[in-house]
């Protein structure tokens, strides 16, 4: 009855015509660029890694050994489960949760200071600076991370020049070039989410709180955050989700021990030729996301709706 009474009024707003055209592109982007491209990779996990002309027939069956090859490898694998495909998921997983938590220490002050505290052209100005730096190719601001972390960059000839270190570091291979760039790279999905949410705060209760003698700690976390954890929630997503997905800066910025769960798949996809087997591991990654989302937004006490919003 909802359903059919939200179609009523989104017609009756849109009128018949426009209603349709934009009912229609939606549906249109749902199916065919979501829907089917997961049903299909969900499908081609439980196949066997066939020849083309073998499809269809008697060895076309379902199976779950490519599950059962990312818990255990192959026969020939001689410990107990698939320790460098499992510690590869784990720790792009465990690296994901880390920017994310890291993007939102570095966001929220400033998504706060560009909502409450900014004012008239600084505040342009701020959201100017944020958004201008991404005109610039994902993959070309990936590559001057390299250079900037390089042993002959930016940080390491400073830090020598300064005496703090007498050789170069390798930030590459400690994986900090990685994690600062993948931080960067999602930042703004991060800010802006929370400053629209903290920019629609009534301000009066900020100053009802601070005559009430609250300090500035506890004004953030009775009043600011407990508003702002729609906001707040929907950045986690996005920055988790990416950065669990990425795939371009694990490949320029990560080090010769540093794989990630995403450049497994992309192998399996283009270098081993094995469909069945990356789109199993892609699936594995999409639900582990997927449930640490719902567990987040549990954790924050948020329903999905508010963060549609």
């Amino acid at each position: 009855m909802l359903l059919v009474n939200y179609f009523r009024w989104f017609f009756t707003k849109n009128g018949l015509v426009l209603g349709s055209i934009l009912m229609g592109a939606v549906a249109f982007w749902c199916i065919v660029m979501i829907i089917l491209p997961q049903m299909f990779m969900l499908d081609y996990s439980f196949r066997l890694n066939l020849a083309p002309h073998e499809y269809g027939t008697a060895k076309d069956v379902l199976t779950l050994e490519n599950y059962h090859y990312l818990l255990y490898g192959s026969s020939a694998n001689t410990d107990s489960f698939n320790l460098q495909d499992l510690g590869v998921f784990w720790r792009t997983i465990v690296a994901a949760l880390f920017v994310t938590a890291f993007d939102l220490a570095i966001c929220y002050p400033i998504a706060f200071y560009m909502a409450k505290v900014a004012q008239g052209g600084l505040s342009r100005l701020l959201v100017l600076s944020l958004i201008v730096p991404y005109w610039v190719n994902e993959i070309l601001r990936a590559f001057a991370f390299r250079i900037i972390f390089g042993a002959s960059g930016i940080i390491n000839e400073t830090g020598m020049d300064l005496g703090l270190w007498d050789q170069p570091i390798d930030f590459i291979r400690a994986d900090i070039a990685l994690y600062a760039g993948l931080s960067y790279a999602y930042i703004l999905l991060m800010i802006f989410p929370i400053y629209n949410a903290i920019e629609s705060l009534d301000t009066n209760q900020l100053e009802a709180a601070r005559d009430l003698g609250s300090p500035w700690w506890r004004i953030h976390w009775r009043v600011i955050i407990p508003y702002a954890k729609p906001g707040i929630t929907s950045g986690c997503t996005m920055v988790f989700m990416l950065t669990a997905g990425a795939l371009a800066a694990p490949q320029i910025l990560g080090g010769p021990s540093s794989l990630w769960f995403t450049q497994r798949v992309y192998e399996l996809f283009n270098k081993a030729i094995h469909w069945p087997r990356g789109s199993a591991y892609a699936f594995v990654l999409l639900v582990a996301c997927i449930i640490i989302v719902l567990l987040l937004m549990r954790l924050f006490k948020v329903r999905l709706g508010e963060i549609a919003r």
